[in-house]
């Protein structure tokens, strides 16, 4: 299975470029299925309901969330009649959605998406990742049930990812980090056949501070004071994120490779 994962969209611009590159890159790239983290697509502060029918519309198979899961306050009867959205399994057990979904490509195979929130320097505390994890991989197994298992670990500690990544080493597909903007350079096959990065990166403008326009984040950083609201920056994206290939019988990783593709940054396709 050939499956693509794209790390957190930043408003309009992150949104323009999938919708603009997504429907081609599935075709040229001969993608199976298509993970895009959405949570900061709408003005950076979550994701609405229309842009999440924006991003499925380009070719996205599934969506997932993170802690900024519900700043948009029709998300939370949204993702409750659209069972392509993954929100994170250890947020609040009150939260509507769910935190792994099973999902099927066009020849039938089964694909499970879950999320996790990080513990480590995160604003608010969250339920443990690792026990919540142990029981999607005991319920949802390799080879066995799915023909394959993405989780997305939405946390700002690369320590804490790549725990969790070892964690689940060989009985998930991929492991991949999201939250803090920025790829990071480890994209590696782990030693049990699990495809694992740190950090994914974003969809957004990287001639920003983490997506955002560069005028405000410097004079806070400058004088310790805030004038505006942080804005999403609105030159041209890169999509960033990660390209696996896996084996069908085993759901074990065969090839990894960063994705970074159009705007400022060197670019890293499958090909």
């Amino acid at each position: 299975m050939k499956i693509m994962f794209l790390g957190d969209v930043v408003g309009r611009s992150g949104r323009d470029a999938i919708i603009k590159h997504l429907p081609q890159l599935r075709k040229d790239w001969r993608l199976d299925f298509v993970v895009v983290n959405g949570e900061n697509a709408t003005n950076g502060m979550g994701l609405s309901g229309d842009h999440a029918k924006e991003l499925l519309a380009a070719g996205a198979d599934c969506l997932t969330l993170g802690d900024h899961a519900f700043d948009q306050r029709d998300m939370m009867q949204f993702i409750e009649g659209e069972s392509r959205i993954v929100r994170p399994l250890n947020f609040a057990k009150s939260a509507p959605g769910r935190g792994v979904r099973v999902f099927s490509d066009a020849r039938g195979r089964k694909i499970a998406v879950a999320q996790v929130l990080g513990q480590v320097f995160m604003k608010r505390p969250f339920d443990d990742p690792f026990s919540e994890l142990d029981t999607v991989m005991r319920t949802h197994t390799l080879g066995g049930s799915v023909q394959a298992l993405l989780v997305d670990v939405h946390c700002e500690a690369t320590s804490e990812k790549m725990g969790i990544g070892h964690f689940c080493d060989g009985r998930a597909s991929v492991v991949v980090g999201t939250h803090t903007h920025v790829c990071t350079a480890d994209a590696q096959i782990l030693p049990a056949g699990t495809a694992f990065q740190s950090d994914a990166g974003m969809c957004g403008d990287y001639n920003s501070v983490i997506g955002m326009d560069k005028a405000e984040p410097l004079r806070r950083f400058v004088t310790g004071m805030g004038k505006t609201r942080f804005q999403p920056a609105d030159g041209e994206a890169t999509l960033s994120g990660l390209y696996v290939e896996t084996d069908d019988r085993t759901g074990l990783a065969l090839r990894v490779k960063m994705i970074r593709f159009g705007g400022r940054l060197e670019q890293s396709t499958p090909e």
